[in-house]
């Protein structure tokens, strides 16, 4: 299979590169020129630069390739406007769909996100039948929303075969950029207060939203959505988890809603001091306290299986203190790993140096 992949240099990206080329397939890895290309390194697939909302840089980028991966998005909470979102999710989609008409693919499989169900008051699981949220959530949320309706449209429109990949929270190695999502772990490893809070998430590993959008180009249902996550967790025993692991302390103390609010608030006037983003905002702060937690008991039955929530961070714990930018010497040391996360930095030095050779 050619196999084109937008958003190649991002986190679910350059997985996804690595996956389809172990699966024995040739991968266009679609980036702008301005893209860091540092989880693209050393890997044999085709570079092809362009943006999303170019009509014409799509069309090139698409020909000869049968399933196209659009995994290109805007994923933030700060620095960018809602308009701004909204075009690469809607105008980048529609573009995506039109190269796959004009070149013949057979199917387009489209990342959406679990952000479109937006989360729950209390422990309440949701599945794919949950409403689209469109209001009192953040842009980011709106914006998949609006992608998914748009496209859904499009390609009905069109005949063109699509599938909707929606995964959750995800993490992992190669996430150079980085992505919103990591500071789910080095937030919490670099305060010194260890807060956290109520509610929960539902965490799942960068590879394993590879390996489904693999498995969905396959043997997903035209037209469908489905939900790709795995456990599901509250944020204190990811905390607790992550403490363990990283050898530093356990949540001190929880943080509800309104004082998030406030925080977020302050962090918000500072960042425009700085000119640096902020650690949190208040359109993220108002979800404190809501359950993301989601069924991928739809995308099971096709034979998806990811790992453990303790596995996903023991292994993004060690590409972070092994092999990434983000953490300083002087960090670095202030962390004792519990021997799960050494050995697994040890087999991450190993594929670096293999990787470079």
């Amino acid at each position: 299979m050619r196999a084109l992949v937008t958003g190649a240099n991002g986190l679910l990206g350059c997985n996804l590169v690595r996956e389809l080329l172990a699966s024995g397939h040739d991968v266009r890895a679609m980036v702008r020129r301005s893209s860091k290309l540092q989880g693209l390194e050393g890997l044999p697939c085709a570079l092809v630069y362009g943006d999303v909302r170019n009509a014409d840089e799509v069309l090139e980028a698409a020909k000869d390739c049968e399933v196209i991966f659009h995994c290109a998005a805007v994923f933030a909470y700060w620095g960018y406007t809602r308009d701004v979102m909204m075009e690469t999710a809607k105008k980048g989609s529609l573009n995506v769909l039109d190269a796959a008409k004009a070149v013949g693919a057979r199917r387009v499989v489209m990342t959406s996100s679990t952000a479109v169900f937006g989360g729950s008051d209390g422990p309440k699981v949701l599945d794919e039948r949950a409403p689209t949220v469109s209001e009192g959530v953040p842009d980011y949320f709106v914006s998949k929303a609006e992608q998914e309706n748009a496209a859904r449209q499009h390609a009905a429109e069109i005949g063109v075969d699509i599938v909707f990949a929606n995964p959750s929270v995800f993490i992992g190695p190669h996430d150079h950029r980085p992505s919103a999502s990591l500071n789910t772990v080095t937030g919490y490893l670099t305060d010194p207060m260890k807060l956290t809070y109520p509610g929960g998430a539902n965490v799942l590993h960068a590879a394993d939203v590879a390996r489904g959008h693999l498995l969905l180009a396959e043997k997903g249902a035209s037209g469908e959505r489905y939900i790709l996550a795995a456990e599901n967790v509250t944020w204190r025993d990811m905390h607790e988890t992550l403490a363990e692991l990283a050898g530093v302390a356990r949540p001190r103390l929880t943080v509800t809603r309104g004082p998030a609010v406030i925080a977020a608030s302050l962090m918000e006037l500072g960042a425009k001091v700085t000119k640096k983003e902020p650690l949190a905002t208040v359109e993220l702060a108002r979800q404190t306290g809501r359950y993301f937690w989601y069924s991928n008991a739809k995308v099971a039955r096709l034979g998806f299986n990811p790992r453990s929530m303790r596995l996903t961070l023991t292994q993004t714990l060690a590409w972070l203190l092994a092999a990434s930018p983000h953490f300083t010497d002087k960090q670095r040391a202030k962390f004792s790993p519990h021997e799960d996360v050494l050995q697994a930095m040890r087999e991450t030095r190993v594929a670096e140096r293999t990787r470079r050779e």
